[in-house]
């Protein structure tokens, strides 16, 4: 079946939340959700400084003047969300979400955590015992519905405020194909962008690791690239 958004579930009065909230991603994502009119919730460690981060997002242009933005604890954050992405460094990956697997539970949960190394020659796919950060995640929290998604959507982009479309797909990787609606019309409220079912969770290696090339490509053409898929 070809992709057709008018297909797309309603979900303007879900509550996003972000773990990694202050990160560049996270922001990026807060920024872009909140200026589609979505309630965001910036999650940290720190609570001040989720705030602080938050405040910061709320008075950048198009956002809307009623609060739709705050900052929180993460546990707040989980608690509070419908829907939470987790947007933290790897190397903190295991340990913030294990940390959260309670208030998680029954929540949506969307992983764009890229598991990548850094040397001399450029970024580099790390290996992950799990098979993924997704996969990961997923086992870390099993009373959640989680997926990965967003893995490839560039960070200045997110945050550039003069940028009015950012022209992409999201690749989305889960064993929940209702998760697949529901995080595609997320996307969707970021125009340009579309979400794309891209397989199991087994599949979200190798879209994790592509980030790798992206970089690379990135670097070569100045540029800021995306994946978009023909034919649908």
């Amino acid at each position: 079946m070809a992709y057709d958004a008018n297909t797309l579930p309603d979900v303007s009065e879900l509550t996003v939340g972000i773990i990694g909230g202050t990160g560049d991603q996270g922001r990026g994502l807060a920024y872009r959700f909140a200026r589609a009119g979505q309630t965001v919730l910036i999650g940290s460690r720190s609570a001040e400084r989720a705030a602080e981060s938050a405040a910061e997002i709320a008075a950048l242009p198009g956002i809307p003047a009623d609060g739709s933005v705050t900052g929180a604890a993460n546990d707040e954050v989980a608690r509070r969300s419908d829907v939470v992405i987790i947007a933290v460094p790897w190397d903190g990956h295991a340990a913030t979400v294990a940390a959260l697997a309670e208030p998680l539970a029954g929540r949506i949960v969307v992983d764009c955590v890229n598991p990548l190394g850094f040397d001399k020659q450029g970024p580099y796919a790390l290996t992950v015992a799990e098979g993924s950060a997704v996969q990961q995640a997923a086992a870390l929290l099993p009373e959640s519905r989680v997926c990965a998604a967003f893995n490839h959507v560039s960070a200045p982009l997110l945050a550039d405020p003069e940028i009015d479309r950012i022209d992409l797909d999201v690749l989305i990787c889960t064993e929940d194909r209702e998760l697949v609606d529901v995080v595609g019309a997320l996307a969707a409220r970021i125009p340009g962008m579309r979400g794309i079912y891209a397989g199991r969770l087994r599949n979200a290696h190798q879209i994790e690791a592509f980030t790798a090339n992206l970089i690379a490509i990135n670097k070569r053409y100045k540029a800021h690239a995306g994946i978009r898929v023909t034919d649908i």
